[in-house]
């Protein structure tokens, strides 16, 4: 399947009796318009894809009704009497109507679908077409005048067959095309649907494509050049012998000599072979006939594996349909399997006329803003088109991307990038931890045996008690036979201590956007019960934004606790006019010495914590002996942690 604008019908192809007719077909439609516009929206009608097209079978809609739609994009798939094309849209808008359903054909010219130019237009829009409003075609008034432009050159039309590729129309508003690229040079043998040029407009580029088989005989506009919309651009011939006539003949359609004329032979040599036949899709037919198929119907040949020269064709002139290889497979004997189809021809390459520097309308407005030259540039875009993207890399606006690889069903993961501002919160706590590093810390750690305090916890847990306010109420008792640890360095007086009657354990959490400390206070005065009761009502004022500054600045010692998430050990940051901060790792059950079990090993669950302490009051046997008293009581003394 090939990919073409709305405006094929401007490309179609013509023999030398239909030279006049074409042309007069692309003035009317030009007039007419593909989207026939109509109050608040616009009609799209079925396009010719080739100059002997009559008729157009939908083969799908690639939007439903109500879709948003972007200009450019496709929206249906048409089969004609040559090949299947996707069909885009000139205009953003809604779909409002499809009028020919998938499957059903239409004559060209018919609408097949209705577009609003807003979403709250769709009823109007439906309902003014459904009164007749924008049934009545455009006025044929419109052909004459634009059949008057067709040069008076073109009574002396050769009498050979060739076809006229005109300059598309890539959108409602393009007045007139430049050739980007030419993908073929003249004498090139040209398949159909093969794609033979690249043109940009006011808001496109696009590869046009050839709707018959044949030789590129003259290029009438050359790379870098610009046509007004259906004028001609090149002319093909049916047979390379006709290629000099059509040169002479391409000078009185540009009003000079043609472009490329000057470097193609005056006439083929006479001692060359025959040329090759244009690269096929499909195995050739019996007895060297030319098998005529869409490309639908060959897809789907290739996928059934049914050998398509052995399909009966109830197309125009005996060309095989998508139905008709379906209709095949349906009723297919079991014998030898069919052939397999050839490879597809290569993607066109091409390279760029001497001074033409291929770029899309948007790259070259930011060369031009930003000051740089196109031929320093490298394009990245089809056929190494300058995109938008390398313009704003080369002028630093846009990093470049990384090309990343995801494995077979998996989505590519985008990750985060540029400079987002942090929030108030977050840059609170940036402050305070850069506030304490000046303070000289130090840290020391030591592993407690958890299992009679797991065995503690699971039996006042369906009281509601927490491990975070056991663990709370423990360090608090602990800083009571420490006080140094409850303590604050100050610089007054040269240096002083300042002690603090209230034990206020605060604990880290961390909520969306940041890390706060709700505290509770007295802990060591209060139950463990009061304590859970407590901390639950802390968590969820952190959670919801609503806690008081007293419910979490007026902390004398900070617990942070990533046990939860798998972490063993780590050591904290010394928070800003404290003393020490406990970091508990997660419990881990290790094998031990015992000589009183039977192998002489046994099983246990520890805890490693580590204590990081400000080294200007506390010193390293402090922090040593608080450690083996926190030991001391979460092992031995639990029924003073429980009360």
């Amino acid at each position: 399947m090939k990919s073409f604008a709305l405006v094929a019908i401007l490309l179609a192809s013509a023999s030398t009796a239909d030279a006049f007719s074409v042309q007069r077909l692309g003035a009317a439609m030009r007039s007419h318009k593909m989207t026939q516009l109509f109050m608040s929206g616009s009609k799209i009608t079925m396009p010719a894809l080739s100059s002997t097209m009559k008729e157009g079978r939908v083969v799908s809609w690639l939007k439903n009704e109500g879709d948003a739609i972007e200009a450019g994009e496709a929206i249906m798939v048409v089969e004609s009497d040559k090949a299947d094309m996707d069909v885009e849209a000139f205009e953003d808008g809604f779909l409002a109507k499809i009028i020919i359903g998938e499957g059903e054909m239409a004559p060209v010219g018919e609408p097949v679908a209705l577009i609003a130019s807003e979403e709250s237009d769709i009823e109007s829009v439906v309902a003014a077409y459904s009164s007749g409003g924008a049934s009545a075609p455009a006025p044929p008034a419109a052909a004459p005048s634009e059949a008057s432009s067709v040069p008076a050159s073109a009574s002396s039309a050769p009498d050979c067959e060739f076809s006229q590729i005109d300059m598309p129309a890539l959108s409602s508003t393009m007045k007139e095309g430049k050739v980007v690229s030419w993908l073929k040079n003249v004498g090139d043998a040209i398949s159909a649907g093969e794609a033979i040029m690249v043109v940009e407009s006011d808001k496109a580029d696009m590869d046009v494509e050839a709707f018959e088989d044949g030789y590129l005989a003259a290029i009438i506009t050359g790379e870098g050049e610009s046509g007004a919309v259906g004028a001609p651009v090149a002319l093909i011939a049916t047979s390379e012998a006709d290629i000099p006539t059509l040169q002479e003949y391409a000078s009185t359609l540009s009003g000079g000599a043609p472009v490329a004329a000057a470097s193609a032979p005056s006439a083929p040599p006479a001692a060359s072979p025959a040329p090759a036949a244009a690269p096929k899709s499909v195995s050739a037919p019996p007895a060297g006939g030319r098998v005529v198929a869409s490309p639908l119907a060959r897809k789907k040949a290739e996928e059934l594996g049914i050998d398509i020269s052995t399909v009966a064709g109830s197309g125009p002139e005996g060309r095989i349909t998508a139905s008709d290889v379906e209709n095949a497979a349906s009723g297919k004997s079991s014998g030898a399997p069919a052939k397999k189809a050839a490879a597809a021809p290569a993607k066109p390459s091409w390279t760029p006329a001497p001074g033409v520097v291929a770029a899309t309308p948007t790259a070259r407005q930011l060369a031009k803003k930003y000051k740089i030259d196109l031929n320093s540039l490298q394009g990245t875009g089809s056929l190494g088109r300058v995109t938008a993207d390398d313009v704003l890399m080369a002028a630093g606006e846009k990093k470049p991307e990384r090309k990343k690889a995801a494995s077979p069903g998996e989505e590519v993961v985008e990750m985060p990038s540029g400079v987002v501002p942090m929030t108030g919160m977050q840059r609170a706590v940036s402050n305070n931890m850069v506030a304490t590093l000046s303070i000289p810390e130090f840290r020391v750690s030591r592993e407690i045996e958890m299992d009679k305090f797991d065995a503690m916890y699971q039996k006042l847990k369906s009281k509601g008690v927490s491990v975070s306010s056991l663990l709370a109420k423990a360090v608090a008792l602990a800083i009571e036979k420490h006080p140094i640890m409850n303590s604050e360095f100050s610089d007054a007086g040269g240096g002083s201590i300042i002690y603090k009657s209230d034990i206020n354990i605060a604990m880290a959490v961390s909520i969306d956007g940041g890390l706060i400390t709700p505290t509770l206070t007295n802990a060591n005065e209060r139950s463990a019960v009061e304590l859970a009761e407590n901390w639950k009502e802390l968590v969820d004022k952190a959670r919801s934004g609503t806690l008081s500054p007293a419910e979490y600045t007026s902390g004398t010692f900070t617990i942070s606790n990533m046990g939860m998430f798998g972490v063993t050990q780590f050591g904290a940051i010394l928070p800003k006019g404290q003393g020490g901060i406990l970091a508990i790792g997660g419990t881990q059950e290790l094998i031990v010495p015992c000589s009183q079990a039977v192998l002489g090993m046994k099983k246990v669950k520890k805890m490693t914590v580590t204590l990081t302490c400000d080294h200007r009051q506390i010193y390293g046997s402090d922090a040593a002996f608080f450690l083996k008293t926190l030991a001391d009581i979460m092992e031995n003394q639990l029924d003073k942690v429980a009360r």
